[in-house]
């Protein structure tokens, strides 16, 4: 059952499994507040086994691009299109959360994004490979963040 994600009640809907349940529904939060501000677009989840498509087009992404296979279980998916850019977001139980920016038109920005949720570790997978930067987020705290471009046509 798909969940339009409340950025002003937050909610861990969805989410009870995580060991970082509360800052990984900020991070979810914070990114439907992120969407609706610039794209008035309302962020919507579900269950992974509502949408594997969606789980399998990022994890082929990784795999492909950078030989990257998450460990953690994946708890929610979401993908949508915003002005030419199609969007896909996964959220693993771990508090990791995974998004892909694939510009639609050739020669667009392509790339893949994580963020950490307050309180948990980096990855194994990806704690020798990416440096995490740090941002503040009234919704979030501290997520850190890194990504690496898309070369290749998915």
């Amino acid at each position: 059952m798909s969940y339009i994600v409340d950025f002003v009640n937050v909610s861990t809907v969805g989410l009870e499994s995580s060991p970082v349940t509360d800052a990984l529904a900020g991070l979810r939060a914070n990114e439907a507040r992120y969407f609706k501000n610039k794209y008035d677009h309302v962020f919507t989840v579900s269950p992974v086994s509502d949408a594997p498509d969606v789980l399998e087009w990022v994890s082929r992404i990784l795999r492909e691009e950078r030989d990257i296979v998450i460990a953690s279980s994946p708890l929610e998916v979401t993908a949508f299109e915003v002005e030419g850019t199609r969007m896909a977001y996964v959220f693993y139980e771990s508090g990791l959360s995974i998004n892909v920016m694939y510009g639609i038109e050739d020669g667009q920005k392509r790339a893949v994004g994580f963020k950490l949720a307050d309180g948990m570790e980096v990855p194994e997978e990806l704690a020798t490979r990416f440096k995490f930067a740090r941002q503040k987020s009234k919704l979030a705290g501290v997520i850190r963040g890194s990504y690496f471009v898309v070369k290749g046509e998915y």
